[in-house]
């Protein structure tokens, strides 16, 4: 007898059932909006084992990659063996906030004279007073949070997270900006906003309150995210010079600012149908409103002393300077920390190694909600790859000194590490490295006079530091306090939600930073070749 499993769970198969019918079985919530007939592309699952026990993909499932079916599609044909899937609407590990400025209460939507108007263009988005809702939406390529808040007098009323399902259309943004162009435009954004919309959905039914009520969104992400969730065409990011059409036309004088707005019904996204959608403006390139956001979280229109910001993810940007003087540069770092290119890594979802020290020999390791390990997220690989180089067990090489192609956790029911892992590993470690060094070089601050180094986002906030140091993935600068700033994306969302006068003020900001292009500096290969090794690393000053 076969078995269907998932998420630890499983169930005995059995033949002409659908995916979606076992995930019932296994209380494993799938979304769908069309009633199983597969014309939603919302029910989207990843098959990791077994996918010869299934029924041929359909025409409606065509825009599919191999290892990806619909859930009310894929029916058991051979209920002799397993089959296990995940379903891309995994609940991360998150951080439900950032560590924010202070700022003043003054939301775009208020109510004046018994209306309820967008201050910004004076617009009546209601006839009769009701309560007042807003949404700050941090769009991530791994992971996408959203915070439900009453403008009011500013309350979170709820936070909640699910994985990007836009992964079918590859795990980095250039795999999607391909995708998006050349295969099946247009369904990467449908199948964000429904997914949007599922979540708008449970919030409001969670919190009792009605979709009608919720008046504005703001949305951050980094710009393939942000213009593929607008419908900006992105072919554009995806060459030379990588720039969005919005950053084209602002150099072309043709429009005043990168932010973009749109009415709700524009996108589909199910809230008041007067609803306002706004993304505030990218920095350059692939820095998107994102970034734009973590600069808002830690008020650097104000910030007198010299900061170091790394937001870390599948693309790491980073930022430094201060107020009159800010670099930015963005480093594609590739998913290997995230739950790709890594045989056992994984996103931190349950059973994922978070931690991991050896001690005299002894190994010992903690996971996600202390559930059976599935494999390890990007602060597990950090861990593990500094307690393989401190008990010299692998070289700065990454090659293991037994000449074994790969390293086994014990007690972790398999999980290993390999040699192409490892190389994978370095080159994503060397991109945040070059353009660390990189940056750092082209700001002119001397490495001993900075402040503060913010590190940004949920991976960034789970990491052991000094492990990180010892590998190379953050450059150690010295005199410089190191502050964990949370989910500080969609910290700063909610303060532009909140505070409508930080918009033109960051729009403002944004236009004076320096965009640094690490491909051209003269030493990047250099740079590159140095980060890819496993030890401490500072700024190389490249040829003379």
């Amino acid at each position: 007898m076969g078995y269907i499993k998932s998420d630890n769970n499983r169930t005995s198969s059995s033949l002409g059932k659908t995916l979606f019918d076992f995930a019932d079985t296994l209380s494993i919530r799938v979304p769908t909006s069309c009633g199983r007939t597969g014309e939603c592309h919302e029910c989207i699952i990843q098959i990791t084992e077994g996918i010869e026990n299934l029924s041929e993909k359909k025409d409606l499932e065509s825009f599919l990659g191999p290892e990806f079916r619909l859930a009310c599609q894929a029916f058991i044909n051979n209920d002799k063996e397993d089959v296990s899937f995940n379903v891309l609407r995994r609940q991360p590990k998150i951080l439900e906030t950032g560590k924010g400025a202070s700022f003043k209460l003054s939301p775009s939507i208020c109510i004046q004279d018994s209306q309820i108007i967008d201050k910004n263009s004076n617009r009546v988005l209601s006839e009769k007073i009701t309560p007042i809702y807003g949404m700050a939406v941090d769009l991530g390529t791994t992971t996408v949070v959203c915070s439900l808040i009453d403008l009011l007098n500013g309350k979170i009323i709820g936070t909640s997270s699910f994985e990007n399902p836009q992964r079918f259309g590859g795990s980095d943004t250039l795999n999607r900006i391909s995708y998006e162009t050349t295969k099946f435009p247009g369904e990467l954004k449908s199948v964000i906003i429904s997914g949007l919309n599922f979540e708008i959905g449970e919030l409001c039914k969670k919190n009792k309150i009605r979709r009608s009520h919720i008046y504005e969104m703001l949305v951050v992400g980094n710009t393939t995210m942000r213009d593929i969730f607008f419908g900006v065409d992105v072919a554009s990011v995806g060459q030379k010079p990588y720039k969005s059409l919005t950053q084209l036309e602002l150099e072309d004088g043709k429009r005043e600012t990168t932010s973009l707005s749109c009415d709700s019904h524009e996108l589909g996204l199910r809230i008041n149908k007067n609803g306002l959608i706004v993304s505030p403006p990218l920095i350059s390139c692939h820095i998107g409103s994102d970034i734009t956001a973590d600069l808002v979280a830690i008020s650097a229109d104000i910030h007198e002393e010299n900061f170091i910001l790394l937001d870390v993810g599948t693309n790491t940007e980073i930022v430094i300077g201060n107020k009159e003087n800010l670099v930015a540069a963005s480093c594609p770092a590739g998913p290997a920390f995230e739950g790709g290119e890594v045989r056992y890594a994984m996103p931190g979802y349950d059973g994922a190694i978070e931690k991991f020290e050896i001690n005299n020999g002894d190994e010992s390791f903690s996971t996600i909600n202390s559930t059976p390990p599935q494999g390890i997220c990007g602060s597990g690989l950090i861990d593990l790859l500094a307690s393989l180089k401190s008990n010299s067990i692998i070289n700065e090489l990454g090659v293991l000194s037994d000449g074994s192609d790969y390293y086994e956790l014990k007690n972790s029911n398999g999980i290993k590490i390999s040699r192409a892992d490892m190389s994978a590993l370095a080159q994503a470690k060397a991109a945040n490295y070059c353009g660390q060094s990189i940056a750092l070089k082209n700001s002119s601050i001397d490495i001993n006079n900075f402040k503060k180094l913010y590190l940004s986002g949920g991976f960034a906030n789970y990491i052991n530091v000094d492990n990180a140091i010892k590998i190379g993935f953050i450059i150690d600068t010295p005199n410089t306090e190191i502050v964990k700033i949370g989910n500080s994306a969609l910290q700063g969302a909610i303060m532009l939600l909140l505070d409508v006068s930080l918009r033109s003020k960051f729009d403002n900001l944004v236009k004076s930073i320096k965009h640094i292009e690490l491909e051209t500096d003269e030493n990047f290969f250099e740079h590159f070749v140095e980060g890819c090794q496993f030890k401490e690393l500072s700024i190389m000053q490249g040829n003379k």
